[in-house]
């Protein structure tokens, strides 16, 4: 390793799910387990809020979506909400402030302006966003490729609802979609770096959420009959909120042949990424940068493909959509590890500002894990709780979730609570909340979440002093259950 800071490249995929990346998934990663093997698994890794613009956001300022002011996807509200707050500065710019040359090439889909310049990135391209916006705004996705008839499949009715494409294969390989664009770019950018600077590079993709459009040879390598449907498929969700049997609805009636498609294209569009993330390892390792790069692999949100009857990522707080890939491998972090610790998306920005000697930006809500990547068994027990929010995505609801351990509680202002322990029921399948045996559990994890709502200023809620609004089974000013 020189004496310089190291480099920075930064993967983001999209409504990646966590589980995909364990060595006996059938989901087939090999790059992804080659830089495991190099650095560091945090198995728990979690969005603070499970929609592209407010994660992608959170990520950037290290802050949660109330604080950053992106509480859903900001082309789908009037131009004065969702705004992203312009005093609330982002990672990029303390490194470029310190000396780091930083692009980004990919889906931004953070605010509006899409002048990354202003937010510390100095060579920028984010070709096709306004194409994928476009044609999101109409309710369909890009017809990048020409797709095989015989298997492509579209989401139709009721009536007044738009087709939309849910899944297809495509003959174009992935350097001449979509998906290859950023990597090209980067791998372009990378090759010429500029010499005796530290850089920066981050690379986001819109894969593999969307439409499932995945090329036949990713897509070939999963044999339909035999991929595993999940675990809580046929969850009728009995004990859980109401929104979401009626979320569920959408799906019911779809075939279990449909979700093994669903399945093997999802899957397969994972292989792409993996495919890409080995593209940008083999110019690292190239051009002699690799051992002095720290590169992390993460995703904005999570995504059901079936899990609870569902598909998307929206509603819902089970850990499909929560929960997101972390790999970190380089300098100053431990080979070949994994960890059950808890970090969130947003707690990049200061890990990242840590791990190249930056100062991170003042007032934010993340917490650096830098300590946990150098020595994951020393530190682990100090990153055991999480904390999430979510606003609802065109429809409006207020959710807030604390983990702590294997436990995990979803405050609804919308319906009844929930509360699950993870090791015991992993897929989320029994709702405690509302047991007399676990009343004491659930007020103080309650309480934990008006904690953490009073510390970083989540007025909306605090607020609800209100004789009508006083839903939670303890009131924001409780000290403990």
């Amino acid at each position: 390793m020189t004496s310089k800071p190291p480099n920075i490249l930064l993967v983001v995929a999209d409504g990646m799910q966590e589980r995909t990346i364990d060595p006996e998934h059938p989901c087939r990663t090999p790059h992804l387990q080659r830089l495991m093997t190099r650095g560091v698994r945090v198995r728990n890794a979690y969005t603070p809020l499970p929609t592209c613009s407010p994660a992608r956001a959170s990520l950037m300022t290290g802050l949660l979506p109330h604080n950053h002011g992106v509480l859903e996807v900001e082309h789908t509200v009037d131009p004065d909400q969702s705004m992203l707050r312009a005093d609330r500065p982002h990672w990029a710019q303390r490194l470029r402030d310190a000396g780091y040359a930083t692009a980004y090439f990919g889906k931004w889909h953070i605010e509006r302006t899409a002048e990354l310049d202003r937010f510390g990135w100095d060579v920028h391209d984010i070709r096709g966003a306004k194409a994928h916006r476009d044609s999101s705004q109409k309710g369909g996705v890009m017809a990048e490729a020409p797709l095989d008839p015989q298997t492509v499949r579209y989401y139709r009715g009721p009536a007044g609802y738009n087709d939309a494409l849910q899944y297809g294969v495509t003959d174009v390989p992935p350097e001449r979609r979509q998906i290859g664009l950023p990597t090209r770019l980067a791998a372009e950018h990378l090759a010429v770096a500029p010499a005796g600077l530290p850089w920066c590079c981050c690379v986001s993709f819109y894969e593999p959420n969307e439409a499932l459009v995945v090329g036949r040879e990713a897509y070939e390598q999963y044999d339909l009959d035999r991929l595993p449907l999940p675990a809580s498929l046929r969850d009728d969700l009995h004990g859980r909120p109401a929104l979401y049997r009626r979320e569920q609805a959408i799906w019911n009636g779809t075939p279990d042949e449909v979700w093994r498609q669903v399945l093997a294209c999802y899957y397969g569009r994972i292989t792409e990424i993996d495919a890409q993330l080995g593209r940008l390892l083999d110019v690292l390792e190239a051009s002699g940068q690799l051992e002095d790069t720290v590169v992390v692999f993460t995703s904005d949100h999570g995504r059901y493909v079936g899990a609870h009857g569902m598909d998307a990522h929206n509603f819902g707080a089970f850990e499909e959509a929560y929960r997101i890939p972390m790999v970190v491998a380089g300098p100053g972090v431990a080979a070949d590890a994994a960890t059950d610790a808890r970090v969130g998306l947003h707690d990049l920005c200061p890990t990242i500002c840590d791990l190249t000697g930056t100062t991170a930006p003042d007032r934010i809500d993340g917490r650096s894990f830098a300590t946990l990547l150098r020595d994951p068994p020393a530190v682990e027990g100090d990153f055991r709780e999480g904390y999430a929010e979510y606003h609802g995505t065109r429809f409006r609801l207020s959710q807030r979730v604390y983990w702590k351990g294997p436990w995990k509680y979803v405050f609804n202002g919308f319906d009844h609570d929930e509360m699950y322990n993870l090791q015991d029921d992993p897929y989320e399948l029994v709702n405690l909340a509302g047991r007399e045996e676990h009343a004491g559990r659930a007020r103080h994890m309650m309480a934990q979440i008006w904690r953490y709502a009073r510390q970083t200023g989540d007025h909306t809620i605090c607020n609800t002093h209100y004789h009508s609004m006083r839903f939670g089974i303890v009131g924001p000013e409780v000290s403990d259950g």
